[in-house]
């Protein structure tokens, strides 16, 4: 009984041997091809590394140049990007210069005073055409966001409390931006 149970468990033993050996064994052959195999992914992974990496240094230069290029720009715009509005003021500034040799030799005040309101206007009508607009004084509302009480007065009327009585300095939007605030003497 004893050799039977021998047998029986060298046989168990040979079975597990078999199932946790390789199927086939390679030879030396296979073995060296498929470590050729390996260096040659390797090689392969190396150069897609490479390749990878001198896309990167590209991208990496290519948005150091935009950076750069963007900077220039702005500075370019910053400096010069009131030239528009000032070729556009020059004319005024021409009737300007012809408007003060015409006052030292003018006999007649009314056309000088007359001169000065075409100039004036003129001056209007370009700032309107850059999106400067006058802030409304006359008797609105006291707006913190338009104004800037500069004094408080009785008002007169009980309808002019909280309202602009006086305005001493004009006020200006850009754009529906003020640009300076109106300095008004509000009614209390």
């Amino acid at each position: 009984m004893k050799e039977e149970k021998k047998e029986e468990l060298k046989e168990n033993m040979e079975e597990k041997v078999e199932e946790t050996a390789p199927e086939t064994e390679q030879t030396p052959q296979e073995e060296e091809e498929k470590e050729l195999t390996q260096e040659e992914q390797l090689e392969a992974a190396n150069a897609e590394i490479a390749s990878l990496k001198d896309q990167l240094l590209r991208k990496i230069a290519e948005f150091d140049n935009y950076r750069k290029r963007t900077i220039k720009e702005k500075t370019d715009l910053i400096l010069n990007g009131g030239e528009k509005t000032i070729i556009t003021i020059l004319p005024v500034l021409d009737d300007m210069e012809r408007a003060l040799k015409n006052m030292q030799k003018a006999e007649d005040v009314s056309a000088v005073l007359e001169g000065v309101e075409l100039i004036y206007k003129k001056f209007m009508d370009i700032l309107g055409k850059q999106g400067v607009s006058v802030i409304e004084t006359a008797e609105a509302d006291f707006d913190v966001d338009l104004h800037e009480a500069v004094a408080q007065l009785p008002a007169p009327t009980p309808e002019l409390k909280g309202k602009v009585m006086d305005c001493t300095q004009t006020g200006y939007k850009l754009n529906d931006k003020v640009i300076r605030h109106a300095q008004v003497v509000v009614g209390v």
